[in-house]
Protein backbone atom coordinates (compact mmCIF):
# COMPACT_ATOMS: atom_id res chain seq x y z
CA UNK A 1 0.00 0.00 0.00
CA UNK A 2 1.36 3.40 -1.03
CA UNK A 3 1.27 6.24 1.42
CA UNK A 4 0.58 9.63 0.07
CA UNK A 5 2.76 12.45 1.25
CA UNK A 6 0.68 15.44 2.21
CA UNK A 7 2.02 18.94 2.14
CA UNK A 8 1.76 21.10 5.17
CA UNK A 9 -0.79 23.85 4.81
CA UNK A 10 0.92 26.96 3.59
CA UNK A 11 3.93 25.06 2.27
CA UNK A 12 3.15 26.36 -1.21
CA UNK A 13 2.19 29.82 0.03
CA UNK A 14 5.72 31.06 0.77
CA UNK A 15 7.12 30.18 -2.71
CA UNK A 16 4.10 31.81 -4.36
CA UNK A 17 4.51 34.97 -2.29
CA UNK A 18 8.23 35.02 -3.12
CA UNK A 19 7.35 34.88 -6.82
CA UNK A 20 5.06 37.86 -6.25
CA UNK A 21 7.91 39.73 -4.56
CA UNK A 22 10.10 38.98 -7.59
CA UNK A 23 7.45 40.41 -9.91
CA UNK A 24 7.48 43.66 -7.91
CA UNK A 25 11.29 43.67 -8.14
CA UNK A 26 11.10 43.21 -11.93
CA UNK A 27 8.64 46.09 -12.22
CA UNK A 28 10.93 48.30 -10.13
CA UNK A 29 13.87 47.29 -12.33
CA UNK A 30 11.91 48.04 -15.51
CA UNK A 31 10.64 51.44 -14.35
CA UNK A 32 13.94 52.41 -12.78
CA UNK A 33 15.91 51.53 -15.92
CA UNK A 34 13.71 53.90 -17.97
CA UNK A 35 14.12 56.63 -15.35
CA UNK A 36 17.89 56.20 -15.07
CA UNK A 37 18.35 56.11 -18.85
CA UNK A 38 16.81 59.60 -18.97
CA UNK A 39 18.87 60.84 -16.00
CA UNK A 40 22.14 59.40 -17.30
CA UNK A 41 21.89 59.45 -21.12
CA UNK A 42 25.66 59.01 -21.56
CA UNK A 43 25.71 55.80 -19.51
CA UNK A 44 26.34 52.70 -21.63
CA UNK A 45 23.73 49.93 -21.59
CA UNK A 46 25.73 47.55 -19.39
CA UNK A 47 26.49 50.22 -16.79
CA UNK A 48 22.86 51.34 -16.85
CA UNK A 49 21.71 47.76 -16.22
CA UNK A 50 24.26 47.35 -13.43
CA UNK A 51 23.20 50.61 -11.76
CA UNK A 52 19.53 49.68 -12.04
CA UNK A 53 20.24 46.23 -10.61
CA UNK A 54 22.38 47.64 -7.83
CA UNK A 55 19.64 50.03 -6.70
CA UNK A 56 16.99 47.29 -6.88
CA UNK A 57 19.19 44.79 -5.04
CA UNK A 58 20.18 47.33 -2.41
CA UNK A 59 16.54 48.11 -1.67
CA UNK A 60 15.64 44.43 -1.27
CA UNK A 61 18.88 43.42 0.44
CA UNK A 62 19.74 40.90 -2.25
CA UNK A 63 23.25 41.96 -3.12
CA UNK A 64 25.05 40.17 -5.95
CA UNK A 65 28.30 38.89 -4.45
CA UNK A 66 30.03 38.26 -7.78
CA UNK A 67 33.24 40.30 -7.85
CA UNK A 68 32.34 42.60 -10.77
CA UNK A 69 29.06 43.56 -9.09
CA UNK A 70 30.68 44.06 -5.70
CA UNK A 71 33.28 46.34 -7.33
CA UNK A 72 30.59 48.25 -9.24
CA UNK A 73 28.64 48.73 -6.02
CA UNK A 74 31.75 49.94 -4.18
CA UNK A 75 32.67 52.41 -6.93
CA UNK A 76 29.12 53.73 -7.34
CA UNK A 77 27.96 53.68 -3.73
CA UNK A 78 27.09 57.40 -3.65
CA UNK A 79 25.04 57.22 -6.86
CA UNK A 80 23.21 54.10 -5.68
CA UNK A 81 22.30 55.78 -2.39
CA UNK A 82 21.26 58.97 -4.20
CA UNK A 83 18.94 56.97 -6.45
CA UNK A 84 17.48 55.12 -3.47
CA UNK A 85 16.76 58.47 -1.80
CA UNK A 86 14.99 59.67 -4.96
CA UNK A 87 12.77 56.60 -5.46
CA UNK A 88 9.78 57.82 -3.46
CA UNK A 89 9.62 61.12 -5.39
CA UNK A 90 10.48 59.77 -8.82
CA UNK A 91 8.42 56.56 -8.77
CA UNK A 92 5.57 57.37 -6.35
CA UNK A 93 3.19 54.85 -7.94
CA UNK A 94 5.50 52.04 -6.82
CA UNK A 95 5.61 53.06 -3.14
CA UNK A 96 2.60 50.92 -2.14
CA UNK A 97 3.66 47.77 -4.04
CA UNK A 98 7.24 48.14 -2.78
CA UNK A 99 5.99 48.60 0.80
CA UNK A 100 3.94 45.42 0.51
CA UNK A 101 6.73 43.44 -1.19
CA UNK A 102 9.37 44.43 1.37
CA UNK A 103 7.08 43.51 4.25
CA UNK A 104 6.08 40.23 2.60
CA UNK A 105 9.76 39.42 2.08
CA UNK A 106 10.40 39.85 5.79
CA UNK A 107 7.37 37.73 6.70
CA UNK A 108 8.33 34.98 4.23
CA UNK A 109 11.84 34.84 5.67
CA UNK A 110 10.46 34.70 9.19
CA UNK A 111 7.92 31.99 8.27
CA UNK A 112 10.66 29.99 6.53
CA UNK A 113 12.58 29.87 9.77
CA UNK A 114 15.38 32.12 8.57
CA UNK A 115 18.02 32.79 11.17
CA UNK A 116 18.31 35.85 13.37
CA UNK A 117 20.87 37.43 11.03
CA UNK A 118 18.41 37.35 8.12
CA UNK A 119 15.63 38.72 10.32
CA UNK A 120 17.98 41.50 11.44
CA UNK A 121 18.81 42.29 7.79
CA UNK A 122 15.09 42.46 6.98
CA UNK A 123 14.62 44.85 9.88
CA UNK A 124 17.38 47.08 8.50
CA UNK A 125 15.86 46.88 5.00
CA UNK A 126 12.47 48.02 6.29
CA UNK A 127 14.04 50.75 8.43
CA UNK A 128 16.08 52.01 5.47
CA UNK A 129 13.02 52.02 3.20
CA UNK A 130 11.20 54.05 5.84
CA UNK A 131 14.12 56.48 6.25
CA UNK A 132 14.27 57.20 2.51
CA UNK A 133 10.53 57.89 2.48
CA UNK A 134 9.61 54.84 0.42
CA UNK A 135 7.89 52.70 3.04
CA UNK A 136 4.30 53.74 3.71
CA UNK A 137 4.27 53.16 7.47
CA UNK A 138 0.51 53.57 7.91
CA UNK A 139 -0.26 51.07 5.13
CA UNK A 140 -1.68 47.81 6.47
CA UNK A 141 -0.01 44.56 5.51
CA UNK A 142 -2.27 42.90 2.94
CA UNK A 143 -3.49 39.34 3.17
CA UNK A 144 -1.58 36.99 0.86
CA UNK A 145 -4.48 36.80 -1.60
CA UNK A 146 -4.74 40.60 -1.74
CA UNK A 147 -0.98 40.87 -2.28
CA UNK A 148 -1.06 38.34 -5.11
CA UNK A 149 -4.03 40.08 -6.75
CA UNK A 150 -2.12 43.37 -6.61
CA UNK A 151 0.95 41.63 -8.09
CA UNK A 152 -1.09 40.10 -10.93
CA UNK A 153 -2.73 43.41 -11.75
CA UNK A 154 0.59 45.25 -11.61
CA UNK A 155 2.35 42.57 -13.67
CA UNK A 156 -0.42 42.71 -16.25
CA UNK A 157 -0.32 46.53 -16.39
CA UNK A 158 3.45 46.39 -16.97
CA UNK A 159 3.10 43.56 -19.47
CA UNK A 160 5.23 41.22 -17.40
CA UNK A 161 2.52 38.65 -16.79
CA UNK A 162 0.10 37.11 -19.19
CA UNK A 163 -3.21 36.58 -17.44
CA UNK A 164 -4.85 33.21 -18.05
CA UNK A 165 -7.19 33.22 -21.00
CA UNK A 166 -10.70 31.98 -20.63
CA UNK A 167 -11.48 29.14 -22.98
CA UNK A 168 -14.86 28.09 -24.27
CA UNK A 169 -16.43 24.76 -23.26
CA UNK A 170 -15.81 23.48 -26.82
CA UNK A 171 -12.10 24.33 -26.55
CA UNK A 172 -12.01 22.71 -23.13
CA UNK A 173 -13.45 19.46 -24.51
CA UNK A 174 -10.75 19.44 -27.17
CA UNK A 175 -8.04 19.56 -24.51
CA UNK A 176 -9.29 16.56 -22.57
CA UNK A 177 -9.16 13.22 -24.39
Amino acid sequence: METQKTEAPGSRLIPVLREGICVVQMILFKELRVLLSRKYPALEAQSLAMLTGAVTNELFGSLNMEEKFREFRRQNRATIEQELLALAQELPDLAAPLTDALRMQALCDQASGEDEEKNSINGRILTHASEIGLLINERELPLPSTFMTMVRNLGDAHRLLTPPLEISPDEDKGLVQ
